[in-house]
């Protein structure tokens, strides 16, 4: 089901009490509100969290509506999603969010109360880069690339038929998916191919586009991470069971240090663990299609691949 919540943030940013009216807007819709701010930006409840409101209030947001009056954007999700629920054969419910966030992901997955969603920041899409906003200029015709991954993050989380260790500590949640939470109870194979399959689904669903935009990275870093690749097999060889939530920040996400990247004395370039999750993933994706793939444990994804490089060494 599709949520546009873009509307009534624009009523409460234009509100003469814009403050009282983003309050009033965030407890109609709490339940996704607080799961967004909590996995993504800080809890919303916390002592900083009126400075992020303060600012996302305050920022210029010119080009956000310059974007609403120029592109059909539900028009273009609900294609995006029609043709991912067909392709990932998604079984569950899935609800895709529009709305404009705080200057943090630019799109993303959650589950609450057992429901999958998928939602996407539109001050990132705005075809220019706004510091006020945080905004990272991306093209509003990226969106179905992004949107896909997200959906397909909802599948492997939600679906009757996942074998996904994500899918069981979301279970064990109570149906909540916890980003810090499960970072630090997932295995890091899980953790990887989890991305990895999301990227594989997203090429599928919104083809097109350049081998480096699936993963989210600029040429000159995917041309780095392909040289790596052999090394980032066998260096993290030891590492792929372990579970912790260093690990999960090490190996995908941004703004990470230099030394916070160091594998084996080499600095990894950052979110290094969605090259080597799609590459894993590849062998398995190959076999069984993407839908059956999206729903197959980390190990049946690592045992794809070594069959694949048992092949091409034979």
């Amino acid at each position: 089901m599709l949520i546009n919540l873009v509307p009534r943030f624009i009523d409460a940013f234009h509100a003469s009490d814009s403050h009282r009216a983003y309050r009033l807007y965030i407890e109609e819709n709490k339940s996704l509100l607080e799961a967004y701010w909590h996995n993504y930006v800080l809890d919303i409840d916390s002592p900083h969290a009126e400075e992020v409101i303060e600012r996302t209030l305050s920022a210029t947001r010119y080009d956000l509506e310059e974007l609403l009056d120029n592109v059909d954007i539900e028009a273009l999700v609900t294609e995006t999603t029609e043709r991912a629920e067909e392709l990932l054969q998604a079984d569950t419910p899935i609800d895709v969010v529009l709305m404009v966030g705080v200057g943090a992901a630019n799109a993303g997955e959650l589950v609450v109360n057992g429901r999958g969603i998928a939602f996407i920041c539109l001050e990132h899409f705005t075809g220019r880069a706004n510091p006020e906003t945080y905004g990272l200029g991306l093209k509003p015709e990226t969106i179905p690339l992004w949107l896909a991954h997200e959906i397909a993050h909802a599948v492997r989380y939600t679906s009757p038929e996942s074998e996904s260790e994500m899918a069981k500590a979301i279970r064990d949640e109570g149906g909540y998916y916890d980003y810090w939470e499960s970072g630090s109870r997932v295995r890091l194979a899980e953790l990887i191919l989890n991305e990895g399959l999301a990227v594989l689904a997203s090429r599928a669903v919104a083809p097109g586009f350049e081998p480096w935009d699936y993963l989210g990275y600029a040429r000159r870093q995917y041309r780095r991470l392909r040289e790596l690749e052999a090394f980032l097999r066998s260096a993290t060889a030891t590492e792929l069971d372990r579970t912790g939530l260093g690990l999960r920040l090490k190996y995908l996400s941004g703004g990470m240090t230099p030394a916070q990247r160091l594998l084996q004395g080499k600095v990894i370039p950052e979110r290094a663990g969605y090259y080597l999750g799609y590459r894993f993933a590849e062998p398995i994706v190959s076999e069984r299609g993407i839908a059956r793939a999206l729903r197959s444990s980390a190990q049946e994804c690592l045992d794809a691949d070594r069959r694949a490089a048992e092949i091409q060494t034979a």
